[in-house]
């Protein structure tokens, strides 16, 4: 009797959180929403890492001989899965739900072609990521030392793939994979942020970087900078306007060091050093030295 008792009360609760107003904000409509698999994504990603740099992950055991099998066969096991979550991205804010709508089937399968075409390009661009990074820090004893260990580098290469999808307009996957970089690294850079090469973020964690961000070449940042929007112009109906520009704009050669805060779509200037715990609201001439003593 307590046992059915219990499975009398379960399946109260059941019903409640199927039948909420709060479930249909979401998951619930025609046959059920076919969403993408946030763990899937993840393996993807880490799939990914392994073709981008072959024998730090994933397979270890790397040889001349070998190498292109093992990197043939990631590529292989990444295009089908990764087709198969932009297709359940791609549906999912078509609005087909649950079923394989051709558009989305045929869409996806050409955004990951082209994904995967651009590998070489996200590969060169991580190269540079990693030799700033070593160039950058005095503690780094070998650029294996920043790919293996440095969370800036795993959180770049993270953004320079969901970049690279977010471009060609797959919803939430971008997301999915710069919030799981996010979760392990505390930084937090939007998918949409263009980010030029030779890009170093040291020790990392607080670092965000919005959405319009423009960075330029050989830009360093340190820890619990933030480059985010001053304000959110609102509609007439009081929500936040979308698709404006309203991050800043960094450009090449600065340095921003920890705890500065920079915000709206200001201009730092090349060639400028941004000092610790500054907050920034206007533009930067090129050549800059900003610091709390040179603004007091």
């Amino acid at each position: 009797m307590a046992k059915d008792n219990k499975n009398n009360e379960l399946s109260t609760v059941v019903e409640a959180l199927c039948a909420s107003e709060h479930g249909k904000l979401s998951w619930q409509g025609q046959g059920g929403r076919l969403l993408p698999s946030r763990d899937q994504v993840v393996e993807v990603v880490e799939a990914l890492r392994s073709v981008l740099f072959p024998g730090y992950y994933g397979v270890s055991e790397f040889t001349a001989d070998n190498m292109r099998f093992h990197v043939g066969a990631g590529l292989d096991r990444i295009l089908w899965v990764l087709q198969e979550q932009i297709k359940r991205g791609l549906c999912f804010e078509c609005g087909k739900y649950g079923i394989d709508c051709k558009k989305c089937v045929d869409n996806a399968s050409s955004i990951t072609k082209k994904f995967l075409q651009r590998l070489p390009y996200v590969q060169h661009r991580l190269a540079a990521d990693v030799q700033a990074a070593y160039d950058g820090d005095p503690a780094a004893k070998s650029t294996d030392e920043t790919i293996f260990c440095y969370p800036g580098v795993l959180a770049v290469t993270c953004y320079r793939l969901a970049h690279e999808l977010y471009t060609f307009g797959v919803p939430l996957i971008p997301r999915i994979i710069t919030e799981h970089a996010h979760s392990l690294t505390g930084i937090d850079i939007h998918p949409g942020a263009r980010i030029d090469e030779s890009f170093f973020i040291d020790h990392g964690t607080g670092v965000v970087i919005g959405e319009t961000c423009i960075i330029g070449k050989r830009v360093r940042i340190y820890q619990s900078v933030t480059l985010g929007a001053k304000s959110f112009p609102l509609s007439s109906d009081g929500k936040p306007i979308k698709g404006i520009n309203r991050h800043p704009i960094v450009e090449d050669d600065v340095i921003i060091y920890s705890g500065a805060t920079i915000l709206g779509r200001v201009t730092i200037g090349r060639g400028s050093v941004i000092g610790g715990n500054v907050w920034i609201t206007e533009d930067v001439p090129p050549g800059s030295n900003y610091t709390l003593s040179s603004i007091s």
